[in-house]
């Protein structure tokens, strides 16, 4: 009887860590204003950074088609203020991976930074190409 009620103990142990490494996983389980807000921005930028990658991608990487912005594949790295504290001169920093299109299989992954600022003005700082991915992926 011991037996069990350690194994028990030890089972839900096991289940109740899981659970909590599976949690703090750093991906987002529900909204929040903070995800909507990343959300919108990384939709009003997609024009910007899906034109920033054709012209990189095509056709010096990828002949047969153009990549693919994702907005739920950005990961932002840093916001900043240029102009200091209520400044509206904005960097932002993220990585990306662009995908095919069709299948969404990623086929690289680059960090670009963008400076926005009032008028509204997105301008490309930064790209660095990080590394391209076989496609198709195994």
């Amino acid at each position: 009887m011991k037996k069990m009620f350690l194994i028990f103990i030890l089972f839900l142990t096991v289940i109740i860590s899981f659970q909590s490494a599976t949690v703090s996983s750093g991906e987002p389980i529900e909204d929040s204003e903070e995800l909507q807000l990343q959300d919108m921005l990384m939709l009003m930028l997609t024009p910007y950074i899906q034109k920033d990658l054709n012209s990189y991608y095509h056709p010096k990487i990828l002949k047969d088609f153009s990549p693919q912005v994702t907005p739920w594949k950005i990961e932002i790295i840093e916001i900043k203020r240029v102009n200091g504290f209520r400044g509206f001169q904005l960097q932002i920093t993220f990585d990306i991976e662009p995908t095919d299109g069709g299948q969404w299989n990623p086929i690289g992954k680059d960090r670009m930074t963008y400076e926005i600022s009032y008028g509204p003005e997105v301008k490309l700082i930064n790209h660095t190409h990080l590394k391209t991915y076989k496609y198709p992926p195994e």
